[in-house]
């Protein structure tokens, strides 16, 4: 049963949990475990938050771009053409207008 017990059992190199590792002569102190945990606790948090601004920004430009867009209505176009006029002709009569 020895090929067994060499197949089965975690004893060579790189098949050790960090908790094993820890425990097995490499202990990391109490404050080294703590800056790690911190360490990935930030780079998690700074991961969510870029996520969230880019989703954001996405959100943002595709609002931005939709609501520039002139709307293709006829009536609009018509009224738009009929102001410019009315615009023109006031500015024709006031240029014919005596001082």
């Amino acid at each position: 049963m020895v090929f067994a017990k060499s197949t089965f059992m975690a004893e060579g190199p790189g098949l050790e949990t960090h908790a094993h590792q820890n425990s097995a002569g490499g202990a990391l102190s109490a404050d080294a475990q703590a800056g790690e945990s911190h360490d990935q606790a930030f780079k998690r948090t700074l991961l969510f938050v870029a996520i969230g601004a880019a989703s954001a920004g996405l959100a943002f430009a595709v609002v931005r771009a939709t609501l520039t867009r002139p709307p293709a209505d006829p009536t609009t176009e018509r009224i738009q053409q009929l102001i410019d006029e009315a615009n023109r002709l006031l500015k024709a009569l006031d240029e014919k207008k005596p001082d």
